[in-house]
């Protein structure tokens, strides 16, 4: 257990963006928990991101910042196609996009949260819109038929992806948004994609833990290269990604 104060873990909405303890201080229960309070600025969530810290609450409670130990990585090099899901990619059922629709990805990524227990409030919301708009937050889509049936969104600094969250109406439609992201990032130099806590589904998409630690003494170095430019792309055929 941490040996710091909670009153040491409040965060006050006028301090300074990067105010937050040493992620080497979060609790152990529950786990990863480093910080309360604050704000959703753009200055504040840009500083936590580059310090392995997010943002994970709901409607009833303050903003509570996390770092847990270990962390969910995927490096891309190293996602994993199933047998299946090279079966789809091949069979053209999806087309993918990147930035065409951050709105209604958070936005479907949020009623999904809802139906599991909120956690993508209003102003998370609003927050990463306003990280969209300034060309730090981009989205993944995956369209049929013009319908958006599947996506991801997430945070880019320099070399480093922090997905945010991602949400499917059909069966593999994330997974090919994941796909996508993982494109991507080879073309762009993005070595690591942060998937924030372990899931069955991202385990089978090539996920593995790295121990805080580590994650953050990658974050030091890759944080401070250049943030790739020029993200959107109209849609685009599958079958291109199972090179």
């Amino acid at each position: 257990m941490s040996s710091i104060s909670i009153e040491s873990r409040w965060l006050k909405s006028d301090s300074p963006p990067d105010s937050f303890p040493d992620p080497e201080q979060a609790l152990t229960d529950p786990p990863g928990l480093l910080a309360i309070g604050g704000d959703l600025s753009s200055e504040r969530l840009l500083a936590a991101y580059r310090r392995g810290i997010f943002p994970w609450y709901d409607e009833d409670t303050p903003i509570l910042w996390w770092s847990p130990d270990p962390r969910t990585v995927l490096f891309p090099n190293e996602v994993h196609l199933s047998r299946s899901l090279k079966k789809t990619l091949r069979q053209n059922r999806f087309e993918v996009s990147i930035d065409q629709a951050f709105e209604d990805v958070i936005t479907r990524c949020a009623k999904r949260s809802n139906d599991e227990g909120t956690w993508i409030t209003s102003d998370m919301t609003d927050a990463y819109i306003q990280l969209h708009e300034a060309g730090h937050a981009h989205s993944v889509e995956t369209w049929r038929d013009d319908d958006l049936v599947g996506g991801l969104y997430g945070v880019n600094i320099g070399s480093v992806f922090f997905g945010e969250s991602m949400f499917s109406e059909e069966s593999d439609a994330s997974k090919v948004a994941l796909v996508k992201l993982c494109a991507i990032c080879r073309k762009k130099n993005i070595e690591l994609i942060d998937c924030q806590i372990a899931s069955g589904h991202l385990a089978r998409m090539g996920s593995r833990k790295i121990m805080r630690n580590e994650f953050n003494r990658q974050l030091e170095v890759l944080t401070t290269f250049p943030s790739p430019q020029d993200w959107s792309h109209a849609p685009q055929s599958t079958n291109q990604l199972t090179g």
